[in-house]
């Protein structure tokens, strides 16, 4: 099998074939691009979609919600008191735990989509480490979870579902 790296195609391109003169090769040309990304090269097909569409589970992505939760839980139940305690405990600095604690105000389909290996996969843990809204559908918006909007969350945002908790 031969494969040729096209540039990325509109998507009225379609595929073509061509038969050999001998009747027993069959050759078929579809177009498509390929972008790099952290967790290894992308195929997109004429209509710009994803091949093969698949979950992958980012264990970066993973490991810092899980993260994120356990040092959450580890201040709530009173095992340190501060946040540098714990920073200087699990030996990570203070600024690093402080922004990683802010996943846990992540909206609760992020964070499924996230175990799951369904967000979209441009979101590195870059873009999480950066502030972002409280606001869940924003959120959902900013993060490049449309598709996961008006799932009927009776809380809307972060501190609605803390209030909702207590």
């Amino acid at each position: 099998m031969k494969v040729a790296r096209h540039q990325r195609a509109s998507a009225s391109v379609s595929y073509t074939t061509q038969l050999s003169a001998d009747r027993k090769t069959l050759t078929v040309s579809i177009p498509y691009a390929c972008q790099k990304h952290r967790s290894g090269k992308q195929i997109f097909t004429p209509d710009g979609s994803e091949w093969p569409p698949s979950s992958l589970i980012d264990s970066a992505l993973v490991q810092a919600v899980v993260r994120a939760h356990r040092w959450r839980e580890m201040l709530e139940n009173g095992q340190y008191g501060t946040a540098a305690d714990l920073a200087k405990a699990e030996k990570v600095n203070d600024s690093y735990l402080s922004r990683v604690l802010r996943l846990t105000l992540l909206a609760p389909d992020i964070v499924e989509s996230i175990l799951n290996g369904r967000q979209p996969r441009s979101i590195e843990l870059s873009d999480l480490m950066r502030p972002f809204s409280l606001i869940w559908d924003q959120q959902r918006q900013d993060l490049g979870f449309q598709g996961e909007q008006g799932k009927g969350d009776a809380a809307t945002t972060t501190t609605d579902w803390m209030r909702m908790a207590r």
